[in-house]
């Protein structure tokens, strides 16, 4: 899952870089939010991190333009500024969440997997495929009572294809939603994730099938 934060505060920023990282998320950064709202329809963010204090253009005409232009991934808030009227302003410009400075590193990563979970229409924290299950907040996977050893990057691609099981995942998709603008991607990486994932599946997990010269599909065998 892939998340682009528009911070100018760049301590702030590495922190929680750091922590979604570690989480499993790919993360972009912007300072400008013009640029951003240039950036933002064009690529597969599952959740848009707004700081309000921005430089030059504020924070909340970011928000207005990017609903107004038709932005539909989850936005999330975040200030200094903790009063009633400027949270309202907020919401009623299509924020779906709204974190106060400073704030608990657990808090803002729990709120990020919620908006995560209900931009995609899975409130559930739980994925379940057949004998796996997969809990991606303690980055848990099992199959029946055996747990997997999975590597971040691993846990990052089996969430997107579990959130999508029975249906085709374009390999484009899985690269634009796992790795970030400034990561480097071997031209075979998607391949070698989805070979380790298929060894530690075993006979026993759900199958990944190559729709070949397309992507890859899970389903239960």
């Amino acid at each position: 899952m892939r998340i682009l934060i528009i911070e100018d505060d760049t301590s702030l920023v590495r922190g929680l870089k750091k922590a979604l990282t570690t989480a499993g998320f790919a993360v972009d950064h912007e300072t400008n939010g013009a640029e951003a709202i240039e950036i933002a329809p064009s690529e597969a963010y599952s959740l848009i991190v707004l700081d309000l204090g921005l430089p030059g253009l504020p924070g909340q005409e970011v928000l207005r333009r990017l609903r107004n232009n038709g932005c539909e991934v989850p936005i999330l808030i975040l200030t200094a500024l903790g009063e009633v009227k400027d949270k309202v302003k907020c919401l009623n410009l299509g924020a779906d969440d709204y974190l106060t400075k400073p704030f608990d590193l657990d808090e803002f990563e729990a709120r990020v997997r919620a908006l995560v979970r209900r931009g995609k229409g899975r409130p559930d924290p739980i994925l379940r495929c057949g004998s796996l299950l997969l809990e991606a907040s303690s980055a848990t996977a099992m199959i029946g009572e055996k747990p997997l050893s999975l590597r971040r990057r691993e846990i990052a691609v089996l969430e997107i294809l579990m959130s999508h099981a029975g249906r085709l995942v374009r390999k484009e998709r899985l690269i634009s939603e796992v790795f970030g603008f400034d990561e480097p991607v071997a031209p075979n990486a998607i391949e070698l994730y989805i070979a380790r994932l298929r060894q530690k599946l075993g006979p026993d997990g759900p199958a990944i099938k190559t729709v070949r010269g397309l992507g890859y599909l899970m389903e239960d065998r």
